[in-house]
């Protein structure tokens, strides 16, 4: 009888160190994984960030503040959305954000906006659509540079009447059997900018803020690591 408990401990104890070594193991795979999705997730956003801003910001020099705003009619989004702020010592150059495009000609058509700190648009980019093969899919990037005619525009350049397509003659060109996408990209872009012009000092006011209290985490984390001179 004792022998027999004898063997049922030691399989006790051996299942425990075996059931301790593989949640080590889990846990350390999992903080691995943890550490390599959010440094891809990382490496993503700046890729979209750079994608629509001035090739001055170097991929390696972005520091952006993320912060939250809601506008669902100049916007098209009913929740927050994410805005980024690029800072350059503590000086506003460039915010990111999204915009829907509501009447895409299938369905809503949804934009990536880069904006400088004066209001001048550096990018466009379409994250999301359904338009159609060969015809409205030219506002993709990778399909044509249709897109990039919104380099450089502002609100007053060109002025208000102007921002439409030159079948509405307006200044932004035509898709050729996609006048409706064209469309809705240039009420798109344009609501972007009204949107950044009517929320830019409070936006870069609460990217301020954000950033000084990040800065300041930062230094008390370092703070507590280092080691104590006794």
């Amino acid at each position: 009888m004792a022998a027999t408990e004898r063997t049922a401990l030691r399989t006790l104890v051996l299942v425990g160190v075996i059931a301790v070594g593989a949640a080590a193991l889990v846990s350390g795979s999992y903080e691995f994984s943890r550490d390599r999705i959010e440094a891809n997730r990382q490496e993503r956003l700046l890729q979209e960030l750079q994608s629509v801003l001035d090739s001055a910001f170097s991929k390696a020099a972005l520091n952006p503040t993320r912060i939250q705003a809601s506008d669902p009619q100049r916007l098209g989004y009913e929740d927050p959305v994410d805005v980024y702020i690029v800072q350059d010592e503590e000086r506003p150059r460039a915010a990111v954000f999204p915009a829907v495009a509501p009447d895409g000609y299938h369905a809503p058509i949804h934009l990536l906006i880069g904006v400088s700190a004066d209001g001048v648009v550096t990018g466009v980019r379409v994250i999301e659509h359904r338009e159609t093969p060969g015809l409205g899919d030219v506002i993709e990037i990778g399909k044509s540079d249709w897109i990039v005619q919104f380099d450089g525009k502002s609100l007053t350049s060109p002025q208000p009447p102007q921002w439409a397509v030159d079948d509405d003659d307006g200044s932004f060109d035509s898709i050729t059997g996609a006048t409706v996408t064209a469309r809705a990209v240039v009420a798109g872009v344009r609501s972007g900018l009204e949107f950044y012009e009517a929320r830019r000092e409070e936006l870069f006011a609460r990217a301020a803020d954000e950033a000084t209290d990040r800065a300041t985490e930062n230094a008390t984390d370092r703070a507590a690591e280092e080691p104590v001179n006794e």
